[in-house]
């Protein structure tokens, strides 16, 4: 059986070796990475590090490597959003399981542990700011995995349904798609200390979250049937922008993937933490020490 060879206008490389946008090379990342949204993050994280064998900063996307207690990870920047999402999955996968030189798929493929560590809104009475929620599944609001093959195999159809209808969902909006995180690293992650729930991660930060400024919203009520909606003994916990995207491409590339984020506002509470900046570093703490 021939090989899938990658022609260049699908799978850029930059003359010194590194994938287009993350400007990585393949030995420049490590099998355990933390994704962060927010590049200024990516030191907050590294400042744990033992020791720094790389950095590297390109647009939104800053990486460093280095060894913690003995541990090879990578932390890397995402920005904001599913779409660079899609971006940050597809190179570092490329970088993990495609042969530069040969641009083709390797023997062996390798899986990767991805944990996402981020700032999310609270959507329940027992998730008021300051609470670490792990995203059991997600719902994407985003549409990003209906562009990819395998979708349906993947994602949970029955719960997909019973949203929509739920929803009364507008088929103006993309489908959504709901996701699991990978079982095994939830329980590790999240231990017994973070709240598990169902993310939905949305396609924006104010309208597609039910925030109304000056633009009225579609569905001024989205958000109190979102509240309402159970299933299976699951609440939908927190809105953020990420964790549907990574737990899908991760799924359909054989990786392991889960997102943990601490909240910053609670919408039902109508309240928000701002200054959140040093709080997370008890969450960036439980994650290089779990990962």
């Amino acid at each position: 059986m021939m090989k899938k060879y990658f022609a260049e206008s699908e799978l850029l490389i930059n003359e010194d070796g590194s994938i287009f946008h993350l400007h990585l090379r393949p030995e420049q990342l490590a099998d355990k990475i933390i994704l962060v949204g927010d590049p200024g993050r990516v030191s907050l994280v590294a400042s744990h590090f033992d020791s720094q064998e790389c950095e590297v900063s390109s647009r939104e996307f800053h990486t460093i490597t280095g060894i913690y207690k003995g541990k090879r990870l990578t932390v890397l920047s995402t920005g904001i959003g599913c779409d660079n999402i899609d971006i940050v999955l597809n190179e570092i996968d490329a970088l993990a399981n495609i042969d530069f030189k040969t641009r083709e798929e390797k023997d062996t493929l390798k899986s990767l542990t991805l944990v996402r560590v981020g700032t999310c809104g609270g959507l329940q009475e027992n998730t008021p700011t300051g609470t670490y929620i792990a995203s059991v599944k997600s719902i994407g609001f985003d549409g990003l995995l209906n562009f990819y093959a395998g979708r349906n195999e993947v994602c949970d159809l029955p719960l997909e349904a019973a949203f929509k209808k739920h929803m009364n969902w507008n088929p103006l909006l993309c489908a959504p798609y709901v996701i699991d995180a990978n079982a095994e690293l939830i329980d590790r992650i999240a231990a017994d200390d973070m709240v598990r729930g169902i993310t939905i991660a949305c396609g924006g930060f104010f309208g597609p979250q039910g925030r109304e400024l000056r633009i009225p919203l579609a569905d001024p009520t989205q958000n109190e049937k979102v509240e309402s909606f159970e299933y299976n003994g699951l609440r939908i916990t927190n809105f953020e922008m990420e964790s549907s995207a990574l737990a899908g491409l991760a799924r359909l590339l054989g990786h392991k993937a889960m997102t943990c984020c601490m909240v910053i506002a609670n919408r039902r509470a109508k309240k928000a933490e701002t200054a959140y900046k040093n709080d997370i570093d008890g969450l960036i703490g439980r994650v290089l020490d779990r990962i």
